[in-house]
């Protein structure tokens, strides 16, 4: 587990590449995901009236692939930057190795099921 705020501290405390990597997915997914939310809040809630906000409207919308691709976009780097989150919880808390592994299974798999059941609700439209 990394604790540190800068890239040098991080590079001494990762023991893998992989818990480095992770650490800097979390920076750069954190940044990414405010531009991405904030341009989805300003083309759904500022830049269509109220009166204009309806399903059909909506189902309109997500016929275009690029605009399914950007929902996606969110809906996956969120999961990702979740997940990734609650596994550094998951790490802390759960101290027993055995009770770790099923938490981090059951956990998966919700998550997973989470994130199949948007994508499939997403691009079925």
């Amino acid at each position: 587990m990394i604790r540190a705020r800068t890239f040098t501290d991080a590079r001494q405390q990762s023991h893998s590449n992989a818990e480095l990597n992770w650490w800097i997915f979390m920076r750069i997914s954190g940044l990414i995901l405010v531009f991405l939310v904030l341009g989805h809040i300003y083309m759904t809630f500022i830049q269509v009236s109220e009166s204009d906000a309806t399903y059909t409207a909506v189902v309109a919308k997500l016929q275009n692939p690029a605009w399914k691709f950007y929902d996606w976009t969110i809906l996956a780097l969120t999961m990702l930057h979740g997940v990734n989150g609650a596994r550094y919880s998951i790490e802390d808390y759960v101290r027993s190795r055995p009770n770790r592994a099923w938490v981090k299974t059951i956990f998966y798999t919700v998550c997973a099921v989470i994130f199949t059941l948007g994508t499939v609700g997403l691009f079925s439209i």
